[in-house]
């Protein structure tokens, strides 16, 4: 008898590593999808993550719409809103083992205003009951070889636009020295009408960068570094440093974006 060949897609199954007391999530490979300081769960280990809430510079946590994530990871922002807004969450995650991986190994919390859905990113944004259900969304869609964002369509970007309120952020991991970056670049740019900003590349090569949605934004430089005062000393981010890296976009001292 010939066995019919399984083609649904499969699954990544977590791996688990840990040192000098920080916990970090795999899948079966060196690179890293999340990290856990143990012994402060809400802490944001990785530099990027703390990138992609950079968002806070523009927007306070929103009360009325979702702050939503396209990517789970090692639950690391999942737990920081948890602990830092009153926000309702909505978290997209295509890997289930992904998710028990999380609460097992991560102390990922379940309280009623997080969501988690088991889907494909793509799929979701796509749905029309998503439109403009979020004012804040997070993107990091990365599989354990981690060769470019999963996805990275030019109609992913435009769904990720619809799924923003009259006005909203984007933040999306992308890597910078990577032959896709310049592609994402221009699929952003056309998605968001060139509204980007793009933080400092880190030294494990990751780059986040900004989208926005709504009016114009024309502010002063040193507007944006008293509220990155304010968003230091009520989050521990290391928000005055972003700012510092936008002045090379100013006009006159004016950033617009």
């Amino acid at each position: 008898m010939a066995w019919k060949k399984n083609t649904a897609p499969l699954h990544e199954v977590p791996t688990i590593s840990e040192g000098g007391g920080i916990r970090y999530l795999h899948f079966g490979t060196e690179w890293v999808q999340g990290a856990m300081w143990v012994s402060k769960p809400a802490e944001l280990v990785l530099e990027y993550t703390a990138q992609m809430m950079a968002w806070l510079l523009f927007l306070a946590p929103p009360r009325q719409q979702a702050i939503g994530m396209l990517g789970l990871g090692a639950g690391s922002l999942a737990r920081f809103c948890l602990k830092h807004t009153t926000s309702t969450l909505r978290v997209v995650e295509w890997n289930p083992l992904v998710t028990s991986a999380c609460e097992l190994y991560f102390k990922l919390p379940r309280p009623n205003r997080m969501l988690i859905e088991h889907l494909d990113a793509g799929a979701w944004v796509a749905d029309a009951h998503n439109r403009e259900s979020c004012e804040v969304l997070m993107v990091d869609l990365y599989d354990g070889e981690a060769a470019g964002p999963v996805r990275d369509s030019l109609e992913f970007y435009q769904q990720c636009h619809s799924v923003l309120g009259e006005v909203g952020v984007v933040t999306i991991n992308l890597f910078g020295a990577h032959a896709s970056f310049e592609k994402n670049i221009r699929r952003l740019s056309e998605a968001f009408g060139g509204r980007l900003l793009s933080l400092p590349q880190i030294d494990a090569g990751n780059q986040v960068v900004l989208a926005f949605k709504g009016p114009p934004i024309e502010i002063a430089i040193e507007q944006l570094l008293a509220r990155a005062e304010v968003v230091e000393s009520q989050y521990g981010l290391p928000a005055k440093k972003w700012v510092r890296s936008m002045q090379g976009r100013t006009k006159d001292g004016i950033l617009i974006v």
